[in-house]
């Protein structure tokens, strides 16, 4: 199954895609991370995004999405940010026809390390260990959006395991 992962902003926003392979290998075919031009009006920036995730959903033929759900932010401009450029990457997402699911960052750190609390570092260098890549992945919202990939990947395989 291949899945986009993405990690929501409207500055940056972090894309992977990835793919079981075998019993418990992964595929990566590709990540990076979209950047909208700054000091643009907020239509232009979103307008930018949408596109360029369309381009890469086009190319990349993932079966599904899995996106970060909404973080409780201590800055409301930063909440209000992400939230432009999420709903950018859902509209999109929704009208390519890509089913949507959502985890919230402490599932992800879960399905990843185990421990709901993880550090950047540490869920980084899980994400080089499960993919087996040289280095850590770059940026940090690509590395991020390879979680979110993780995680999904992570947690189907689990409920196709487990017998309803």
């Amino acid at each position: 199954m291949r899945v986009l992962g993405v990690d929501p902003g409207l500055g940056t926003v972090g894309w992977a895609v990835l793919e079981t392979e075998g019993r418990e290998g992964y595929r990566v075919w590709g990540y990076g991370a979209i950047e909208t031009p700054r000091g643009k009006p907020l239509a232009d920036r979103v307008l930018f995004l949408a596109r360029a995730l369309r381009v890469i959903v086009e190319r990349e033929r993932p079966v599904l999405a899995a996106i970060e759900d909404l973080f409780i932010s201590k800055s409301s401009r930063t909440a209000a940010s992400v939230g432009h450029g999420r709903g950018a990457i859902l509209l999109t997402l929704a009208d390519l026809g890509l089913p949507i699911h959502e985890y919230n960052p402490r599932q992800v750190k879960m399905a990843l390390t185990g421990y709901g609390a993880a550090d950047k570092s540490q869920m980084q260098s899980m994400v080089q260990r499960l993919l087996r890549l040289k280095e850590i992945p770059k940026p940090d919202d690509a590395a991020d959006a390879l979680a979110i990939a993780l995680c999904h990947l992570n947690s189907a395989s689990f409920a196709a395991a487990v017998p309803a």
